[in-house]
């Protein structure tokens, strides 16, 4: 995990190496090998999750807000701060589709 948080990228790394690691440590009969494949499998899809989970409250926040500037934008007749807060809200329904 890095210093930023968890990263879909970096889990997806761990894991992909992680499940090799336990593939060659079978073949080769080893089982630390084995073990040590399982456990940074785990860590990467643990760490997957993780950023999934975080991408997706990013987007709910990015929705509401924008939900929010969208109603005061058409309320006060502030057609930029509507437009605006209608494009934030888009962004962050797109971020929670890509974080399900």
């Amino acid at each position: 995990m890095s210093s930023s948080g968890p990263s879909k990228t970096s889990g997806q790394i761990d894991s992909t190496i992680g499940t090799s690691k336990e593939a060659v440590g079978n073949v080769v009969g080893s089982s630390d090998l084995q073990q040590a494949g399982k456990e940074q499998h785990t860590k990467g899809e643990t760490e997957t999750k993780a950023a999934e989970a975080r991408g997706w409250v990013e987007g709910l926040v990015d929705r509401v807000t924008g939900k929010k500037d969208s109603i005061v934008g058409a309320v006060t007749g502030d057609k930029t701060q509507q437009a605006s807060g209608n494009a934030q809200e888009t962004k962050g329904e797109l971020k929670q589709d890509l974080n399900k």
